[in-house]
């Protein structure tokens, strides 16, 4: 049974339009798609989301056209298998002198000449396509490996931008006049506690020491104020008489 000419067709036609896709999708110039989008990372995603539905069409495609061609195939064999089997009934007849069944018998052999011959063409048409496919999945598959690299990328820069986001608001939050009022009460507190911590020794009576360091002091301060007396008066000028 040879591949109906309309499968074949569809077969053809449906990848034509898988193939069309995959060149626009492989042909996107991605870093210049995220540079204009107002999202790149939803850009992103959705470029990845196109890849990875093209790339299942793709293998699907793939798998239905390698089903065909082992059809093909076998079915070329079959026909090569008629087609020496009358050969050698040709060659039969030719042995026993019946030339006229003998050329009925090669009449019957390029028949499925004939039909190897076309289905030989048929299968090279689906190795081609074969190889088409193959070929345009690992490409879109490293494509894809671009992509998701690309989008973990922008997860890891959308986190840091997060962060310093965060760290700048802080930041803020700490110059604000609120910020500002809570530090300058807490210097309040803190020389209102240094106020009274001097006022801990007032009002309490000295101790003995404190009455002889007191006795020092002012034996230096009367020293000293003899000296600047004694000075004084040396410099005064003499008035005569």
């Amino acid at each position: 049974m040879k591949t109906k000419p309309l499968l074949k067709k569809k077969l053809m036609g449906g990848a034509m339009g898988i193939f069309t896709r995959f060149r626009d999708i492989v042909s996107a110039n991605i870093n210049s798609m995220l540079d204009r989008a107002e999202d790149p990372e939803k850009m992103i995603r959705l470029m990845i989301r196109e890849m990875e539905d093209t790339l299942v069409e793709i293998k699907s495609s793939c798998a239905g056209v390698m089903a065909n061609r082992k059809t093909v195939e076998r079915q070329l064999n079959e026909v090569r298998a008629r087609e020496t089997g009358w050969n050698d009934k040709a060659t039969l007849a030719v042995s026993k002198g019946r030339d006229d069944m003998a050329r009925e018998a090669l009449v019957e052999k390029r028949r499925y000449s004939r039909k190897a011959q076309s289905l030989e063409a048929e299968l090279s048409e689906f190795n081609e396509l074969v190889d088409k496919y193959k070929s345009d999945i690992f490409e879109l598959e490293d494509k894809l490996r671009s992509a998701r690299e690309k989008q973990r990328i922008l997860v890891q820069r959308h986190i840091h931008a997060q962060k310093k986001i965060r760290a700048e608001e802080e930041i803020r939050r700490m110059d604000s006049e609120e910020a500002i009022l809570r530090f300058n009460q807490f210097e309040n507190r803190i020389e209102r506690l240094e106020s009274e911590a001097d006022l801990v020794n007032v009002g309490k009576q000295p101790t003995l020491e404190d009455k002889f360091d007191h006795l020092m002091a002012d034996e230096e301060i009367e020293s000293e104020l003899a000296a600047l007396k004694s000075r004084e008066k040396t410099n005064q000028p003499e008035i005569p008489e």
